[in-house]
């Protein structure tokens, strides 16, 4: 056996010929729409902690996504090889947010769009799906949920806090009540009918009650 002959393989010689001009326009074009994607995420996110590694996650995973698109619409044989190399993979990834499995699939489904040569559906849909996202986003949001627990010494105190809590407040209804030996616990949902929270403070100064808290939450509640 010559030395060539080691590396004459039927794998090289089943390589598919790749336009580099091609790829490098899919890269860049996916590269594109996953920065796009990355200042759609900074601009929508709600909460107060941004993830970094997550909005990098989401342009990396669009690039991914094309150079593996790529390769497998160049292949037939590739294809049935990647399907079944990816069968095996198991992610555990935390998913903090709902919304962000929007974004994930948003970067894949650029990914694959781009990486099948349709880069002017990748750019419209992008556009479209951004712009959407933004206009919910950015709504106005009338009223606040919050959670309000109450620690109460008797029955005559909790009827003067939920009185008072009645006038002040656009909607609310009690979710839990417990009775022991040291006094009465109330949690309550309630929205308000503007951004003021001065109504606990008042709450605070009625006799029998020992303790006010009032807690903002996102509409999710573990009974």
């Amino acid at each position: 056996m010559s030395f060539n002959d080691i590396f004459k393989s039927s794998f090289l010689e089943s390589v598919t010929e790749f336009s580099i001009v091609d790829t490098l326009l899919g890269l860049a074009a996916a590269l594109v729409i996953g920065l796009f994607i990355f200042v759609i995420y900074k601009k929508t996110l709600t909460g107060v902690m941004y993830s970094s590694g997550f909005a990098l996650t989401l342009i990396g995973l669009s690039l991914v996504t094309t150079l593996v698109i790529m390769a497998v619409t160049s292949n037939v044989v590739l294809s049935l090889g990647m399907v079944g190399a990816l069968s095996i993979v198991r992610f555990r990834a935390a998913i903090k947010e709902p919304v962000e499995i929007v974004f994930l699939f948003w970067s894949l489904a650029s990914g694959i769009v781009i990486g099948a040569g349709m880069i002017p559906l990748a750019i419209i849909g992008s556009v479209v799906i951004g712009l959407i996202l933004l206009l919910f986003a950015n709504r106005k949001i009338h009223s606040n949920p919050y959670i309000l627990v109450l620690n109460l010494r008797d029955e005559e105190a909790e009827g003067n806090a939920l009185g008072l809590v009645e006038q002040n407040v656009e909607h609310y209804i009690v979710k839990s009540k417990t009775v022991s030996q040291a006094g009465i616990e109330i949690t309550a949902e309630l929205r308000t009918k503007d951004a003021s929270t001065a109504f606990v403070n008042r709450i605070y100064e009625i006799p029998g009650v020992a303790n006010a808290t009032l807690v903002s939450y996102n509409g999710e509640y573990m009974s």
